[in-house]
């Protein structure tokens, strides 16, 4: 359109000009490494305040 390549073909392009990814250094996905890290962490912290409050109840 417009003398323009179309969008999958650009893609294509730009996904080729990008070098090798290497084992084990890469994580595909940003957001999803986002949502990996905090669930993670959100399920430590949780954790450890339920232990505190079962401790302050003195329930442990």
């Amino acid at each position: 359109m417009f003398g323009r390549k179309p969008l999958e073909e650009r893609l294509a392009e730009r996904r080729a000009q990008l070098p090798p990814l290497e084992e084990g250094k890469h994580f595909e996905h940003g957001p999803a490494k986002f949502v990996f890290i905090f669930l993670i962490v959100f399920v430590v912290v949780g954790h450890f305040v339920g232990l505190f409050v079962l401790m302050a109840l003195g329930q442990h």
